[in-house]
């Protein structure tokens, strides 16, 4: 079952209290990929992919703010389509969390271009 990303919200009576809520949908994807920052290359494995970002495991991540380039290929079953999809997107860490044992980072993605693979 998909899950959708947090974003927080103040919550009108208390600005200190954030409210999470789900802006897209969250699909719980195990994809390798390698990211590619300013400093060098960053392999990973995708834990859930959305519309506006994915979080992903790592041994070495990229630090918060650093920008990142990357390649998803989609598959044909998420996408909609007869063909799976890939996906250059471009984007940046926006935080670091450490879940069920494992350092996890979640990028944003700012921009991307999609290309239909054919078999």
């Amino acid at each position: 079952m998909p899950e959708s990303n947090d974003t927080f919200m103040p919550d009108q009576n208390n600005s200190l209290d954030p409210t999470p809520l789900r802006s897209s949908v969250r699909f719980p994807l195990h994809l390798d990929i390698v990211l590619t920052t300013p400093e060098g290359e960053c392999k990973a494995v995708t834990e859930n992919v959305s519309a506006n970002g994915l979080l992903f495991v790592s041994e070495n991540l990229p630090a918060i703010g650093t920008p990142v380039e990357f390649r998803l290929k989609m598959p044909a079953a998420i996408m909609g389509g007869a063909d799976d999809v890939l996906l250059h997107c471009t984007g940046r860490i926006v935080r670091h969390a450490e879940e069920n044992g494992k350092l996890t980072a979640a990028a944003v993605i700012d921009e991307y271009s999609l290309k239909a693979e054919h078999p």
